[in-house]
């Protein structure tokens, strides 16, 4: 169960970000509200997980959730370059936690 809080903390945490472009772009109640509900909801998941999971590898693995899961968002919704470079980082990012998750 701590795997699942800890991947929806890092969902939550996409969400977040994605509500810090809305808000760049339409700042209104609705938005700022959204933001600090998603950040929110992000930590508060991340602590339930990290009752059970060592802080390190839970620690690491949210922020690569939410790096590489920013970074896609970006190339998808916001024109963001596509360049192969860039995805091969994603790539890099993703073996970590994936690594890490085999590992622990």
């Amino acid at each position: 169960m701590a795997w699942v809080m800890l991947i929806a903390a890092g969902l939550c945490e996409m969400f977040g970000v994605a509500m810090i472009g809305k808000l760049h772009k339409n700042r209104n109640w609705q938005s700022a509200g959204l933001l600090v509900l998603g950040f929110g909801a992000s930590f508060l998941l991340l602590s339930l997980a990290m009752e059970s999971l060592p802080m390190g590898i839970a620690y690491a693995i949210w922020t690569g959730i939410g790096a590489s899961g920013a970074a896609i968002m970006g190339m998808v919704f916001y024109g963001e370059a596509r360049d192969p470079r860039r995805i091969f980082c994603i790539v890099l990012i993703l073996g970590a936690v994936a690594g890490l998750k085999l590992i622990g």
